[in-house]
């Protein structure tokens, strides 16, 4: 399975590299002030909305602790975590 392995991680480093940049961009169209802006092969459009969420360690704090586990779900993660390996004639460093 090395193989798919050293598939995922080249990918998940050339995402990270991306979104770097993609970050950068955003931040530069954001600063443009401009709700659109229109290229050759694209159009950005910058939206604003209003997002409301729930305070947990309040709403922990109102309930008991019934009420907190009736309005609680546990759902399953599933995760991958990825270790560069680098080698070197005399020994492997993991990154």
């Amino acid at each position: 399975m090395t193989n798919l392995a050293d598939r995922y991680s080249d990918i998940k480093a050339q995402i990270e590299a991306l979104t770097l940049q993609l970050d950068a961009v955003k931040k530069e169209i954001k600063a443009t002030g401009r709700e659109q802006i229109v290229g050759d092969r694209a159009i950005v459009t910058v939206g604003l909305s209003e997002r409301t969420s729930l305070d947990t360690k309040l709403a922990k704090a109102l309930l008991t602790p019934e009420q907190v586990a009736a309005c609680s779900k546990v759902a399953l993660i599933e995760t991958l975590y990825v270790k560069r390996i680098e080698w070197t004639d005399e020994l492997v460093k993991t990154k």
